[in-house]
Order: C-alpha cells, then structure tokens, then sequence
C-alpha cells in the first residue's frame, strides 16, 4: 500500500496543472437527513465532468516519452478523459467506441479532436477488440481501471480529501472496476488508518461486491441500473480485486428507487445535475446514516455526464 500511495503523491504533482482541485462542499440538506456532518466532493465539476480526467492524465503523462500510438475502448467518461489527456499532451490515438455508444458521448469526444472508431454493439466486445489490437500493432492499451498509473491518478482525489478535512471518519466511494475507491482508499489509509472506506454498488450490477464474497473474480449476471458508470464484467487479472478485498471496510447495495432519490435530492438540494454512479454514494449514506450519527463522512460524487434520457427521469418529479 505504501508504494501506491507514493505513487499517488507523485502523480499529485504531475497532473495538478491540468485538472482542477474539485470543492469539498457540506450538504446541510444531507446532514439534517442522515444525522452526521455529509460532505460532498464534487468530481462532477472536473474537466470532462468526471474522475476519469485524473487517471487519463497521468497515464498518458507517464508515456510522454513513448512514441507509440495510444488505443483505448470506452463508452463514456474514461474515453472522453483518454481524449482530453491526448489533446493536452498532443499524443496520437484512438478511442474505440460500440456502435450503440450515444451521440451525446460521441460527440463530447469528437470535439476534443481525437480519432474515433467504432467496433460492436457491447463494450465488452469492444474493449476486447481494441485490447488485441493494440497488442498486435505493438500499441498502448489504457485501461479504465486495470493499471497502476491510472489508481494513482484517481487516488489524487484522495489527496484534496485529506487536504480538504483531514478529521473524516469516512468516505462513500462508488465501485466499477474498483480504480477509483482503491487509489483513494490507498492513500487515505496510508495517512489515517481509522478512516473507512465504503464501497458503494447498484443491486443490479454487484460485481466486485459478489467477486470479494467469493474469493475471486466472477462474472454476475446484471440488469439495467442508473449507475451505468459502474455496470459491466470486470477483467479477471485486474490489480484493482486485492486493493478492494484489503482495503475497504464495508459495502453498501443501493436499489434503482434509492439512486434515482439521491440524484433527484441532490438537484433539488445543490443544484447538480449528477451520474447514477455518483447517486449510489449518496443512496448510501443515507442507507448507512445509523452508523454514522455524529461522524463526518463525505460521498464522492463522481461525475456529471447523463443522457437526455435519463436527466428527463431525474428532473420529472423534483
């Protein structure tokens, strides 16, 4: 853990000039709810409207002296921070998108400049084809979460919260691949041992949740969840499943309802339009609240970008 969180520290200073110190905010609305001090970290406001910009960036930093071509497969936030990390850095490569990908996120990805294909009608087939590729022509995968550099970045957050409120007893932090909860959880362990770290899952798609119970990594059947950002198959060989198993200290399954509660309150309350991903964290403090009375505890609220669809479903009924 110790070898991570330096490398955290380091990728602190190496992506700090090109993405933002997000704020930590306090949520009175949340606080009165839950019955402890609710503090929101706003990752929904970092470039691209997502985390993602942070592990994108120090990877792609990391090969500044490689000249190879960078390929990556993504249907949302970590394509569109592989293509901000390429057009800051004026690197070349390509993100592979499936043929279903939205137009919104197409687009979004298309006006940093940056080539993009399409291969397939899943992510899955699509991360596979892409994954091969680069192998065959001798090219950089970078993977959203399997990959040290990118933990290192996502765990900068970690960083700004120690920064920000050295005194939390605990972060909410939602769980995918696991990238993003096991670099914060790295280095936050690393300077406050007591601290908790919570994962947080969609009942739908528990995948790392169910992996942990069993020992290894499994494929779960999923159905459709808000948390779109956290659905889908985990790799097998992924360095995120120790980091999970060792360092979080509980895990919380929220229900479709209680997600969609948590971006409705969170819109009413703060005036943030938030992923299904970054609702999860938020469904469960409140899921959590007893036992938490009196703590301080903050919810990372990890990205912004919704479809139109779904921001219909969220403002409806506010």
């Amino acid at each position: 853990m110790k070898r991570l969180a330096d490398r955290i520290k380091e990728a602190e200073k190496s992506i700090r000039p090109y993405v933002r110190e997000t704020p930590l905010e306090y949520s009175y609305s949340l606080s009165a709810d839950a019955g402890c001090e609710v503090y929101l970290k706003l990752e929904n406001l970092q470039i691209t409207g997502s985390f993602k910009a942070r592990g994108s960036m120090n990877k792609i930093l990391s090969l500044k002296d490689d000249k190879r071509k960078i390929i990556t497969a993504s249907t949302g936030n970590h394509g569109l921070g592989v293509a901000n990390a390429l057009k800051v850095t004026r690197k070349e490569g390509t993100i592979f998108l499936p043929t279903k990908a939205s137009v919104a996120k197409v687009e979004a990805i298309k006006q940093r400049g940056i080539a993009v294909e399409f291969h397939g009608d899943s992510g899955e087939i699509t991360e596979t084809y892409a994954r091969q590729l680069a192998n065959d022509r001798n090219q950089v995968y970078v993977s959203p979460y399997n990959d040290e550099d990118v933990i290192a970045g996502q765990g900068t957050i970690g960083v700004e919260l120690y920064r920000q409120l050295p005194e939390l007893d605990a972060v909410f932090v939602s769980i995918g691949g696991g990238g993003l909860i096991a670099g914060i959880a790295a280095y936050l362990k690393s300077v406050n041992p007591t601290i908790q770290i919570i994962g947080c899952l969609p009942t739908n798609a528990p995948v790392m949740y169910e992996s942990i119970k069993a020992g290894k990594i499994i494929d779960v059947p999923e159905l459709p969840t808000l948390s779109d950002g956290t659905a889908g198959g985990i790799d097998h060989d992924t360095i995120t499943f120790d980091l999970c198993r060792d360092l979080i200290d509980d895990y919380v399954l929220t229900t479709e309802e209680e997600i969609l509660s948590a971006m409705r309150f969170v819109l009413k309350h703060h005036h943030h339009v938030i992923e299904g991903s970054a609702g999860v964290s938020v469904a469960a403090i409140l899921k959590q609240k007893e036992k938490f009375k009196g703590k301080k505890v903050a919810a990372v609220i990890c990205g912004s970008n919704v479809s139109e669809a779904v921001l219909k479903r969220v403002v409806c009924d506010v």
